[in-house]
């Protein structure tokens, strides 16, 4: 009788004590962040949970493994909470790793994109251009010439684990492209819009002058006229990494295929990721007899028939900025 009673005693003590384990809430009060390599078995992923305070017992986060089964995922985990070792072991079988915003807005390029995901600590600057330069199998259904992934990685916030590889968010991003060219309806002369867009996105700001601008750079196409766009001027001295913050003499004789000054025609690729609007002109321009465009003091832009028109909105828009900055 009193094994009996001592036996009972000792198995309410086990039973007590599992269920504390179990179920009892353990691990920090405070944003804590658990990186689980990947390949990790099961023992090791325990030990690395009791070593950083998430759980009380490997032992215990080993005989759930058993019970419960199912595929533990390595990644980023970040707890905030006390939580009981089920919910621990739950998060990491579903893989709920935790994730870092990327922001891209549109108009972004390449060199501006490569930087956000480096400020995200999603990687390397370096190591993104290079992986965008080399993975253009992504896109060569699409352009089968083109030598980077520029104009194709689609504008808006993704979210990323911290082991995220650069083909991996590049891959995610051409997806969002797709996406976005199925609702448009675009499906031919794909890589000759996205280069255009691409030039509008940089050209104007106002939704309203997109399809007008389309409009300009149609007619100067159809009259073999240089599109004489500064962005892409821009673009070129981007590339040989030698932009100064502004347009010099130098840059607008540069030999580059991306000099629109120099060179008639649409550049040889994108020179921007474009947003929606502005595939949305490129794909529907406005029919005007205007050949000319410059920005006015207040932002809008000008649009003109003939040179002489033209040079009279520049010299307005001069004199504009002078008065401005005598004031």
């Amino acid at each position: 009788m009193k094994f009996l009673t001592g036996l009972l005693l000792v198995l309410l003590i086990a039973g007590g004590l599992l269920v504390y384990i179990f179920l009892a809430p353990y691990g920090p009060s405070t944003e804590t962040f658990v990186d689980i390599p990947a390949h990790s078995g099961t023992p090791r992923i325990a030990a690395q949970l009791k070593q950083t305070g998430m759980i009380r017992s490997r032992y215990a986060f080993e005989l759930l493994r058993l019970i419960k089964g199912g595929t533990l995922h390595p990644g980023e985990y970040r707890f905030d909470h006390k939580a009981p070792l089920a919910q621990v072991y739950a998060r990491i079988a579903r893989g709920d790793i935790y994730t870092r915003a990327l922001v891209i807005p549109e108009g972004y390029n390449i060199f501006d994109i490569a930087q956000a995901v480096e400020k995200a600590g999603l990687g390397s600057r370096a190591d993104f251009l290079a992986a965008e330069r080399q993975h253009t199998e992504l896109i060569a259904d699409l352009a089968p010439h083109a030598t980077s992934l520029e104009g194709y990685l689609f504008p808006a916030t993704y979210s990323f684990s911290p082991h995220a590889a650069p083909v991996q968010m590049l891959t995610a991003m051409v997806h969002r492209f797709r996406q976005a060219a199925a609702k448009l309806g675009l499906q031919d002369n794909v890589a000759r819009t996205v280069i255009m867009a691409s030039l509008i996105e940089k050209e104007v700001s106002q939704d309203t002058e997109r399809p007008i601008v389309a409009g300009v750079f149609q007619n100067r196409l159809v009259k073999n006229m240089a599109l004489e766009t500064d962005p892409a001027v821009v673009y070129a001295a981007l590339l040989e990494d030698r932009y100064r913050g502004t347009i010099y003499l130098s840059d607008l004789r540069s030999p580059s295929p991306y000099n629109t000054y120099k060179h008639p025609g649409l550049p040889p690729g994108p020179i921007c990721n474009p947003g929606i609007a502005a595939f949305q002109a490129a794909l529907h321009p406005t029919q005007t007899d205007f050949i000319y465009f410059v920005s006015d003091a207040a932002g809008h832009t000008r649009f003109s028939v003939d040179l002489k028109e033209h040079e009279q909105q520049v010299a307005a828009y001069r004199e504009a900025i002078h008065a401005g900055g005598q004031r």
